[in-house]
């Protein structure tokens, strides 16, 4: 039935005058067994219809049975999933063409929050490269101890795989970029870049240094260190660590908040708790020193991990929201520095930090004194039981140092900013290129398909719960200013004071300790 323009009143259309007889000659039972069938392949045809992609101007209707067309705007509000489908994947092995459609200028859209501090860094990161750009033949020296190469062009990542990665770091790392592209869809500009996923820089500063310096090669990595210009970048374990059986951050971060509230900071355990693996490091093997023995309490409480026994036990004693049980917790790196280092400082104890010599792309941001307690390198144990017994003697302020570093990791880490540190520190990186990024015929496309559908057991399962389902409803967040002389000056000087402070305060402490002995 169609409804008369000019009249208000309904009229029967051709359609009707033509399957009207047909149905009445039908027996009743027939058409009763047809009724259903025509009516789901009616929900089917407009189903197709409704789910047909949008143009970046809206929806045109030209083959309506109405006389006028008809268009809609999606607002930003509604967020669009994209596709994933191994199925079609395993048929064909090719990565999907379909594209998110890039929707820019649109004032509905919401703006992004302003970055936290730490993004000033990114700068700092890329000066070596500020004045010379990068040269593909810079990028190219990067190669000698890179993983992989990736490139991205127009949206869609390919890969040039040079040697495997220790576990599965080089994987969920790529995976963590292709998550970035499907957040921001045709916002990563065109790139090369070389990473290398072992611990420990290798850019030594010292030799593009002189006169006339060499530029030093772009080589991506997971820390940093004051004598080295490697580029921080986050590591893997933010979408999962499948051989220790460490979720994705964003699953992990909501279990260690809920972890918190189980114990009141007051009512845990009143000394310094560390558990970890002592044989990657010297250091470490020192720490396990201060342990609690018969003749001495350094106020710790030390646990070697055995990763080997947790995996065959089903990782049931290494759970990390269950470790928020002590008033303090140890951080100390390892054979570089640690990813061990967000959950600790997630657990709203008090975190006890061995001077570090690395930094991954987040830890410029704490501040000795009001994120962590520093611990002496070479003076661990008095060092510990000074922290420990300032804290149970202030039990307001070490609580507060505690508190203040959970907050800044469930407020300042969460993925967003992950995703957006990425997305900033990429584009300022691709716009310091002399030259137009291209793919070698060695690379291989690299999609969400060609990483999850073969993969299995936890791999499989961490990629599933660390996916992004589609493009991001906010823009990414705001850069902070940059530093300036002056402002990076006060940066480091307030952390240079607040250790001395803190070395004043132990130092009295033990010269009374000596003269009350």
């Amino acid at each position: 039935m169609q409804e008369d323009s000019g009249s208000g009143h309904f009229r029967h259309s051709n359609k009707d005058g033509i399957w009207l007889p047909v149905i009445k000659a039908l027996p009743r039972s027939v058409v009763v067994l047809l009724f259903p069938v025509v009516v789901i392949i009616g929900v089917l045809a407009y189903t197709r219809v409704i789910d047909t992609p949008p143009t970046l101007s809206g929806i045109s209707s030209t083959k309506s049975s109405l006389s006028t067309t008809h268009t809609f705007k999606i607002p930003f509000s509604v967020q669009r999933e994209t596709p994933l489908n191994c199925n079609v994947y395993n048929l064909t092995r090719t990565c999907p063409t379909n594209q998110n459609p890039i929707r820019e200028d649109d004032q509905s859209r919401p703006s992004g929050a302003t970055c936290p501090q730490y993004f000033r860094w990114i700068e700092e990161d890329l000066r070596p490269w500020a004045y010379t750009g990068i040269t593909q033949e810079m990028v190219e020296r990067a190669k000698a101890t890179a993983n992989f190469k990736l490139v991205i062009l127009k949206g869609r990542a390919y890969l040039e795989t040079y040697q495997k990665s220790f576990q599965t770091r080089d994987v969920f790392t790529l995976w963590g970029i292709l998550q970035l592209l499907r957040r921001y869809p045709g916002k990563v500009p065109d790139l090369e870049l070389m990473f290398d996923c072992v611990d420990w820089p290798v850019v030594l500063a010292n030799q593009y240094s002189g006169p006339v310096p060499q530029p030093p090669p772009p080589l991506f990595r997971y820390c940093g260190n004051d004598n080295t210009l490697d580029i921080v970048f986050p590591d893997w374990s933010f979408w999962g660590w499948a051989e220790v059986n460490i979720k994705p951050w964003e699953i992990l971060l909501g279990e260690l908040k809920e972890g918190n509230k189980r114990i009141p900071w007051l009512n845990r355990e009143p000394y310094a708790y560390w558990k970890g693996n002592p044989s990657v490091a010297e250091t470490r093997e020192d720490l396990m020193k201060c342990n609690v023995s018969q003749n001495q309490d350094w106020n710790a409480r030390l646990y070697a991990q055995d990763w080997k026994r947790e995996s065959e036990e089903g990782f049931k004693k290494s759970e990390l929201a269950s470790q928020c049980t002590h008033r303090y917790k140890v951080y100390i790196e390892g054979s570089a520095w640690s990813v061990s280092e967000k959950y600790i400082l997630a657990c709203d104890s008090t975190t006890l930090l061995v001077k570090p010599h690395y930094y991954d792309f987040f830890t410029r941001g704490l501040i000795p004194g009001h994120h962590y307690w520093p611990i002496k390198e070479d003076d661990k144990c008095r060092s510990i039981k000074f922290a420990v017994d300032w804290g149970n003697s202030h039990n307001q302020r070490a609580h507060q140092i505690g508190k203040a570093a959970s907050e800044f990791i469930q407020e300042e880490l969460k993925m967003d900013f992950v995703y957006d540190y990425m997305f900033h520190l990429l584009n300022a990186y691709a716009k310091l290129f002399t030259y137009k990024p291209s793919i070698s015929g060695n690379a291989t496309e690299l999609c969400v398909e060609s990483m999850v559908c073969g993969a299995e057991g936890l791999e499989k399962k961490f990629m599933m719960e660390s996916l992004v389902k589609g493009p991001a409803d906010t823009d990414p967040c705001t850069m902070p200013a940059p530093f300036d002389p002056p402002s990076l000056y006060e940066q480091l000087h307030r952390k240079k004071s607040s250790i001395i402070q803190v070395e004043s305060w132990e130092r009295s402490y033990w010269e009374n300790q000596n003269i009350t002995s």
